[in-house]
């Protein structure tokens, strides 16, 4: 019986995974035509988190991952690509997946507690890893044009220009949507697999 059990669940956690993939890429594409400036809205971090929190982290980090193929097919990465196409690839899959699997990893390490307090956790960790780590990859690899780009749009400093206009407004509105909508939805999807 504990054989059915066990290859019942390996075949939902593989559909799941499969779906949550699906909308991953599809949400990432979609969302490439939301644009605050010279960069799109990124809607694709509360699929990686309940997908995170439901299949484990593991596939969190593939999720993320996925999103940073899709990030890179959506053309959404070209300022960076023609700069130092490795830095931006390294950069962009490496925000993705580091994502993910923090999400991932909050979620599994506190679901015991309170599956709110895993859900809100992961719902802040996702937008601080995913941001965090593409403030150090454009430190890293692309300080000088952003330093061209800042003095252009009339920014005080570099550092201002990354935090302010590349970072800022899609960091808010990433933390704000997940905090709100991931407790829910893990929630709810928790009572109804009971």
């Amino acid at each position: 019986m504990s054989t059915f059990k066990n290859r019942k669940e390996a075949t939902e956690r593989l559909a799941l995974g499969a779906i949550f993939t699906a909308l991953v890429i599809l949400l990432q594409l979609l969302g490439a035509f939301i644009r605050f400036g010279t960069f799109s809205v990124s809607l694709v971090l509360a699929p990686i988190i309940i997908g995170a929190a439901l299949c484990g982290w593991k596939l969190g980090g593939w999720f993320g991952f996925a999103f940073g193929l899709a990030v890179l097919l959506s053309g959404d990465a070209a300022a960076f690509l023609s700069i130092n196409p490795l830095g931006t690839v390294v950069t962009v899959l490496l925000k993705g997946t580091l994502c993910g699997l923090a999400a991932g990893l909050c979620y599994k390490f506190l679901e015991n507690r309170s599956v709110y307090l895993a859900a809100l956790v992961s719902a802040i960790a996702a937008p601080v890893v995913n941001t965090g780590v593409f403030l150090i990859g454009c430190r890293l690899f692309f300080f000088e044009a952003i330093a061209e780009w800042g003095v252009s749009a009339g920014a005080e400093s570099t550092v201002e220009y990354m935090f302010l206009f590349l970072a800022g407004g899609n960091f808010i509105f990433e933390l704000i949507t997940n905090i709100v909508l991931v407790p829910v939805i893990i929630k709810i999807l928790k009572l109804v697999k009971k």
